[in-house]
């Protein structure tokens, strides 16, 4: 009987202490209902729940935006032909670019740009580019009497990228850049040099032993570790290229 007591005793206590917060948030003007909880969270559900009502923009009235880092550039029409000349100084005149702008529709910019650099090129073409088996770079390369690259004639080779005499595949498609660096082999070389033939068709002749291509696609065909930019250390041990570092390498090691 004395538990009971002492738990009812308890159950007022409890209830009394209730109470008496209850009315001290209420003179703070804290206490709010449970159902004023409910009415909030609701409407704000269904604020959320409301779909937002689609507007159609009118895209025509406004100018297009365009990349700044393109500059301009747009793909030629396939009848433009671009004309190369040069002044007394061996740059190109003003007045031949602009010429040769307003005919092919290419930016003066861009045109420039393109004779910038011998290497790799400087401007990206999908069409008139040739791509390179290294450095898979599709631009347009830096040779003044290049007909492809400097007229957009599509018929015409490029004369800043390699043919192999033996495959005529892409595998023999070298820049000049890639051509130096990573085989250690002149541009003017090659082109004098109608029996050139690309590292693959030297490795499938065995003319050099050891010789490969080090470009990161066949590397790892060879279940090999890609080079990466291994011309610093190439020439710091004194070779002429990262293929010869190789074919060194690769007769020590069998």
């Amino acid at each position: 009987m004395g538990r009971f007591k002492a738990k009812s005793d308890y159950e007022q206590l409890r209830i009394a202490r209730i109470v008496e917060n209850q009315a001290r948030l209420a003179n703070l003007g804290l206490l709010k209902t449970l159902s004023e909880l409910r009415s909030l969270n609701s409407s704000t559900k269904s604020e959320k729940s409301q779909k937002r009502k689609y507007c159609k923009v009118d895209y025509s009235a406004a100018p297009l935006r365009r990349s700044a880092r393109l500059g301009g550039i747009s793909l030629p029409p396939g009848s433009g032909k671009l004309s190369y000349s040069e002044g007394s100084d061996g740059n190109e005149t003003g007045d031949n670019v602009k010429r040769r702008s307003r005919r092919s529709g290419i930016s003066e910019e861009a045109l420039r740009r393109r004779c910038v650099s011998k290497e790799r090129g400087s401007l990206y073409d999908p069409v008139y580019g040739i791509c390179c088996h290294f450095c898979r770079q599709k631009k347009l390369c830096g040779e003044e009497d290049c007909k492809r690259c400097g007229d957009r004639d599509i018929k015409q080779p490029c004369i800043g990228k390699t043919e192999c005499s033996v495959c005529h595949s892409s595998n023999g498609i070298l820049c000049r850049a890639c051509l130096k660096i990573r085989y250690g082999e002149e541009m003017e070389e090659v082109r004098m040099n109608k029996e050139w033939m690309c590292p693959h068709c030297i490795e499938d002749t065995g003319t050099k032993p050891h010789w490969i291509c080090n470009s990161s696609f066949c590397m790892k065909r060879r279940k090999m570790i890609p080079t990466g930019i291994a011309i610093y250390k190439a020439r710091e041990m004194g070779y002429k290229s990262v293929a010869h570092l190789l074919m060194d390498e690769l007769s020590k090691s069998r």
